[in-house]
């Protein structure tokens, strides 16, 4: 599991989104524009038939994640740690899926600890940058260039979508330009 990747392959990648939650959302700067690149990735991995897995932050305070992300995922993974791997992330991937695709909130804190952990442990792990979000936007940029420097792959909503299709060929292409577009 140790490979790096070049390019990102629908048939490797899992979809993760972070503590998208009804209680957190409103706090998080850009919050709706985050919410609405994660639903627009998530509609994508959808149709490509990627694993789409969901984690909430001590949903008995924080709530559970919004209503419009948690229909998307196929297992959500209720924790107390920052890093989401330390309460069984790891063990839903599965084993085909070695590129980790993170989306959500917040980015200086539960995404980049379970990204950092996900590097770690050998995955290759990008952050979708227009679908992630922080309080302040310091701790957002900050969190970025961390993970880049420690080997985080930094990519946007609309390059994912186009390199997950591959080609114009793709049966889905006609359906993802629309999501793209939107």
């Amino acid at each position: 599991m140790t490979k790096k990747f070049s390019r990102i392959d629908s048939e490797s990648s899992i979809l993760i989104l972070i503590d998208l939650q009804a209680r957190l959302m409103p706090a998080i700067d850009q919050g709706e524009d985050v919410v609405r690149q994660c639903i627009r990735i998530a509609k994508i991995a959808q149709l490509l038939e990627i694993p789409i897995v969901g984690t909430e932050q001590s949903p008995k305070s924080l709530g559970s994640n919004i209503e419009s992300i948690k229909s998307f995922c196929s297992t959500t993974i209720s924790k107390e740690h920052f890093n989401a791997c330390a309460d069984g992330l790891i063990e839903v991937i599965p084993s085909n899926r070695q590129q980790c695709i993170l989306m959500g909130c917040e980015t200086h804190v539960c995404l980049m600890q379970t990204a950092l952990k996900l590097i770690d442990e050998g995955y290759d792990v990008s952050v979708v940058v227009d679908g992630v979000g922080s309080r302040g936007a310091l701790d957002k940029q900050i969190a970025l260039d961390r993970l880049a420097s420690t080997g985080a792959r930094l990519i946007t909503a609309e390059m994912l979508g186009f390199e997950w299709l591959k080609t114009a060929q793709n049966p889905a292409f006609k359906e993802v330009l629309a999501l793209v577009k939107e």
